[in-house]
């Protein structure tokens, strides 16, 4: 029994950052201290009455609890096409152009298996998501890194991607609404990267899960398809979305997220996700087009983005007092901010704050190597707890 080994794909990662350090909050909030956690990026806030309402109608009927198709219910798929003309006036077919996921977390590895085989090369964001990285390397892919940078407005280096041999690579990993940065997208910022990707023969796969929060402009890669005859063929046919409800409908414990692409990268991500899922259960796939018809631009206001916008300045106080420097122009539901000068490691001000005052923040080295001189600050916490961490770190640090 002591032959047996981990397989060797262990070996390129760690432990999610955040699985490992909770385990430390639990120990440390066992021990008395209630910790506050202004760490992880999880809605606190409940889905509206009607997705409720419609969970349990559905789990009461008698033959709602068999396998559901791996693909979606026609009801979800139509809501979802439905939601990406409302927000972002982006047509797509809801028969072809729409797989549900259980997670768009959980896309990111099935995306991946459709297109990367080992040995290919993905493009990922310094800083980034750490689920890009990590994903890539447990298939066997080799990752190549493109920074973002403050100086830059935390846009890729356009002139560096053009200028480099990209020949060997099959994805791009994008992100705008930026996590962590709260870089917003712009029109034009998606049209050089269709440009790229055509030029250069890969797919970009943006991942789009922050665009409605705090943000009154949200787009779609795909918005080249409606105002740009020649972008509009080209969006088509090298781009890749995935959305979530996570974080625009408060649902992140229900994992229902979108992949919207064109019919043929659809059928290579559904032919993988067919062989490592059964189909989400009928009364989530329902409970989730009702929140997609129903949940009006008022709703969100009310119980999503006034909700942040108030634990938003709050974090800006907690940044101030910390002597953080910030873009009061960032969106999404995290504040992203530069630590100071004088401290010489991110890590010592993280665990500062964590051990003195107790309250947990992340360091922004986890997202990547141009994090290393930043925290981010969730806004998924009540307002009261964020007051009593304001107090804290302002008595303690």
């Amino acid at each position: 029994m002591n032959n047996i080994k981990p397989a060797e794909r262990l070996s390129s990662v760690q432990e999610y950052y955040f699985s490992r350090k909770l385990k430390e909050v639990a120990r440390l909030n066992a021990d008395g201290k209630d910790i506050i956690s202004l760490a992880i990026g999880s809605p606190d806030m409940p889905p509206s009455e009607q997705t409720i309402r419609k969970l349990c109608e559905v789990a009461h009927e008698p033959t709602a609890h068999g396998y559901q198709p791996t693909m979606g219910t026609p009801e979800l798929r139509e809501a979802m096409a439905r939601y990406y003309k409302t927000t972002y006036h982006v047509d797509v077919d809801p028969a072809t152009e729409v797989l549900p996921l259980i997670g768009s977390k959980e896309g990111i590895l099935h995306v991946t298996l459709a297109f990367v085989n080992p040995g290919d090369t993905v493009l990922v964001p310094n800083p980034g998501y750490p689920t890009y990285t990590s994903l890539s390397k447990l298939l066997g892919a080799n990752v190549e890194y493109y920074d973002l940078k403050e100086e830059n407005g935390w846009m890729p280096d356009f002139a560096d991607l053009n200028s480099r041999d990209l020949s060997h690579v099959k994805l791009m990993w994008t992100n705008y609404t930026h996590m962590p940065t709260g870089t917003p997208a712009s029109q034009g910022l998606y049209d050089r990267l269709v440009e790229l990707a055509r030029r250069k023969g890969f797919v970009i796969v943006n991942d789009n899960p922050y665009s409605r929060i705090l943000n009154d402009k949200p787009l779609s890669i795909f918005n080249a398809w409606n105002w740009n005859d020649d972008l509009r063929g080209a969006a088509r046919d090298c781009c890749i979305e995935l959305n979530s409800m996570s974080k625009s409908h408060n649902m992140p414990g229900w994992r229902v997220g979108m992949c919207i692409a064109k019919p043929e990268f659809t059928s290579w991500i559904l032919k993988v996700q067919s062989n490592i899922e059964s189909g989400m259960f009928r009364g989530l796939q329902l409970a989730a087009a009702e929140a997609l018809n129903t949940n009006s631009d008022e709703w969100h206001e009310e119980h999503n983005i006034s909700v942040y916008a108030r634990r938003r300045r709050l974090a800006e106080e907690i940044m101030d007092a910390l002597g953080c420097t910030y873009n009061p122009q960032q969106v999404g539901m995290f504040l992203w901010g530069r630590i100071p000068d004088s401290i010489q490691n991110v890590e010592d001000l993280t665990e500062l704050v964590l051990h003195k005052a107790r309250v947990f923040i992340t360091p922004g080295f986890i997202f990547g190597s141009n994090g290393e001189r930043y925290i981010r600050i969730s806004l998924c916490a009540k307002e009261e707890k964020m007051k009593q961490a304001l107090e804290r770190i302002k008595k303690n640090i």
